[in-house]
């Protein structure tokens, strides 16, 4: 995200309105809700988490104990045993 200048895009009323709450500060203007995309979903990092959820729990039906899952992914027991209880698939 680059910084543009507040006086090259909003009208002088404006501007003038937003210097009166905010006067030579730093705002930030969030997208609107319905064009926020989700953490991991540009970078497909989202996906790669939830396949190897999918594979840890996977694992943990055939039997392997979450200590040694612990172990293989590099994850916490608490960590592990959010992934195989949890409800959500």
């Amino acid at each position: 995200m680059k910084y543009i200048n507040a006086d090259t895009i909003f009208p002088e009323e404006l501007l003038r309105e937003i210097q009166r709450h905010i006067p030579g500060g730093l705002i930030y203007i969030p997208r609107p809700k319905d064009g926020h995309k989700k953490w991991g979903e540009n970078s497909g990092g989202r996906r790669i988490v939830r396949e190897r959820n999918d594979g840890i729990r996977q694992l943990f039906a055939a039997g392997t104990t979450i200590d040694q899952l612990a172990d293989q992914y590099c994850l916490s027991i608490d960590s592990i045993k959010k992934i195989v209880y949890c409800k959500k698939g």
